[in-house]
């Protein structure tokens, strides 16, 4: 319940700054993952986002409405389309991490240098344990 809380906080604070940029959260990290991987498929970006193919259609079809994404066939295979990020949304992306950011740093804030480090090694030891199987 602990982490749950925390993902929680977390979450209603992005969320919170995210708002009057016109983006949700779930919009924001798609972006950010276009951004890293530009041309890769819905199916590929429902799973860096953790989210179903169906969330992530409806997900897309919001932001090629708002002109921050756009869809093209693949130079290879004309049934997979690629995705792209627009110019419009290279600067909603930026404007987002503009709130985003000290959201994130105040987190960070709260501990020591020392603390962050141990924090960093416990979350990587965490995430490593899902990953024993």
């Amino acid at each position: 319940m602990l982490l749950r809380g925390a993902e929680q906080a977390m979450v209603r604070a992005k969320t919170a700054v995210l708002k009057p940029v016109g983006l949700t959260l779930a919009q924001f990290v798609a972006l950010g993952e276009l951004e890293k991987r530009p041309g890769i498929t819905a199916a590929t970006l429902a799973r860096a986002c953790l989210v179903t193919p169906q969330a992530i259609m409806v997900l897309l079809k919001t932001l090629e409405d708002q002109g921050l994404v756009s869809r093209s066939p693949h130079e290879r295979h004309s049934n997979v389309l690629e995705l792209n990020m627009t110019k419009v949304g290279r600067e909603a992306l930026h404007t987002a991490r503009k709130v985003v950011d000290p959201v994130e740093r105040r987190v960070i804030g709260a501990f020591s240098s020392k603390e962050v480090g141990e924090l960093r090694a416990l979350l990587i030891r965490f995430s490593e344990a899902f990953e024993a199987d």
